[in-house]
This record gives structure tokens, C-alpha cells and sequence, in this order.
């Protein structure tokens, strides 16, 4: 195994050309652009004593909806991370190009809560490529720690849509579990997007306007899956336990500008929450805490 160590937060906007250089036709063809098939690749990303910028985490709870704490949100390490996160997938030894992926579920495991003054040691790697009825999954799992204490994990899904496909080797976590009806409304602006992407660096071109997004067959451009993920756990922020489990699904895309609807219940171990469309019951999003011992 291979590992990089970064002294900072690679940046985000070149790393966002080179994802899009692969879909370029004859170009994404040339040797240091295309990517290896087949295989994950042999490498872990590390970054440690990653510091929290007060200003950046206070432009990210505006956007998400979190209220000031001492503590991170839960959702906070993945920005974070977010820098590694597009090194690996621009890699040419990752399996596919990074602008054709859809993050299909996430998962989270916060063992307690960070403070906002603990100095994270980040890693990240991917594992688990793997078959889908309609083409294939890998997961890019990262891990903090603070000294040698592990206190958050996630495994971002990734599913790259090709011909070939058959059917997974695992059950999905939330396969069956339907999203929660509710009251409560979000009006969604059509410049959600690139509020969300300023503050996260994700800047993928589906998001920031319908113009781009229709480039890649969207009638507009949709909300970013983690903004969504980030803002329905801000709003049940004070039922969630200090240590838990959260899964999700991100079912179907929101096109901005839209409504929706949260909706969450309570269980005998955590949470269902999940994001419904306000004109059609169709779900965004579907999630389950479970309260981790």
C-alpha cells in the first residue's frame, strides 16, 4: 500500500478540471488522463493536524443550518477530507472517471463528539469494488482521529452506471425502509448549489447551474447530496445521541430551485428521517440513526 501525506488541503478547482478532463472525447483517451478499469487502487491519502477555521465552519452551518456549537456537526469532517477525496478519484489508478459517478448511500459513524479545537488526522482510501445490476460500486472510506483515538468514520458509495452489470454481492443497509412523511418545508433556491459548493469546494458542474447540469442530462441543476444529508441532521440536531450510527440513500436528485419536505420518527434505537418532494411524494433521501453504545 502506497501512502501520500499532505501537509495541507489540496486544492479543490484544479482538481475539479482534471475531473472533468476523462469525459473529454480523444482526449480522455491519452495516457496520464484516462483511468485503469477493473482494479482499486493501492493508496491511502493521509492529512494530518488538520485545524478547524472558525470562518469556514461558521459560512458551513449558515448554509446547513447547524446552530454554533463547541462541537463539529457530524457532516463537518467530510469537508475535511473533501481535498483527498478528489485527489483519489482523479487518480488515473481509480477505477472511473470522477464526473460520471453518483454517490448512492453514505454512512457515518461519529464515536463522539469533536470538539472544534481538536487538531484530525485524516485518512482516506478506496475499497469494495464491487457489481451493481446497472453497472458497478466502489466505497471511499475515511477515518479521523485525534492522537490515536479514532472518533468519526464514513463510507461514501459511489456507483458508476455502465453496461455488464449483475446484482449486488450485499444487501443495501436501508434496502425496504421507506422515508418518513412530514411538515416541514424547505424552499430551496436555485443558487443552492453554488452557495453549498463555495463553502465545500464541490463545485461539480451539475449543481452550479442548469445550463452545465443539462450537459449531463438533468433538466436543471440538483442540490448536492451531502448538503442534504447535513441539513436534514441540523434540523433533528438535538435528538441525535452524542455516538450513533447514520445511514443513507440518496434515492433522487432535487432540481433547484424546488421544495421539499422532511420528515423524521422516532425508533427504539434512533432515528428514520427523509426528504420528500412536496408536489410528488417521491424521496430524495432516506436515513436511519441508530444510537452506537
Amino acid at each position: 500500500m502506497t501512502t501520500r501525506i499532505f501537509t495541507k488541503a489540496p486544492a479543490t478547482a484544479p482538481l475539479m478540471l482534471r475531473a472533468a478532463l476523462p469525459a473529454i472525447p480523444v482526449l480522455g483517451g491519452l495516457p496520464g488522463i484516462k483511468h485503469d478499469q477493473g482494479t482499486v487502487p493501492d493508496l491511502v491519502l493521509e492529512r494530518p493536524g488538520v485545524a478547524t477555521d472558525p470562518k469556514h465552519l461558521e459560512a458551513y452551518n449558515e448554509v446547513c443550518g447547524f446552530p454554533r456549537s463547541d462541537v463539529l456537526p457530524a457532516t463537518y469532517p467530510h469537508m475535511a477530507a473533501f481535498g483527498l477525496h478528489m485527489t483519489l478519484m482523479t487518480d488515473t489508478t481509480f477505477p472511473f472517471a470522477p464526473m460520471g459517478l453518483v454517490h448512492l448511500r453514505n454512512t457515518i459513524v461519529q464515536h463522539r463528539p469533536i470538539g472544534v479545537t481538536e487538531l484530525l488526522d485524516v485518512s482516506v482510501h478506496a475499497t469494495d469494488l464491487r457489481p451493481h445490476p446497472k453497472g458497478s460500486l466502489i466505497d471511499i472510506v475515511t477515518g479521523v482521529r485525534v492522537g490515536d483515538e479514532v472518533v468519526w468514520e464514513e463510507t461514501m458509495t459511489l456507483f458508476s452506471r455502465h453496461k455488464g452489470g449483475s446484482p449486488e454481492t450485499t444487501i443495501a443497509p436501508l434496502a425496504g425502509l421507506d422515508a418518513p412523511d412530514g411538515v416541514v418545508h424547505w424552499k430551496l433556491g436555485g443558487d443552492l448549489g453554488r452557495r453549498y459548493g463555495a463553502v465545500s469546494g464541490d463545485r461539480n458542474p451539475i449543481h452550479l447551474h442548469p445550463l452545465t447540469a443539462r450537459a449531463f442530462g438533468f433538466k436543471s441543476n440538483i442540490a448536492h447530496g451531502m448538503w442534504t444529508l447535513a441539513r436534514s441532521l441540523s434540523a433533528v440536531q438535538n435528538k441525535l445521541p452524542a455516538a450513533f450510527v447514520n445511514d443513507v440513500e440518496f434515492r433522487k436528485p432535487i432540481l433547484l430551485p424546488g421544495t421539499v419536505v422532511l420528515g423524521s420518527r422516532a425508533t427504539d434505537d434512533g432515528l428514520i428521517i427523509g426528504v420528500k418532494g412536496s408536489r410528488k411524494p417521491v424521496t430524495h433521501l432516506v436515513g436511519r440513526v441508530v444510537t452506537q453504545s
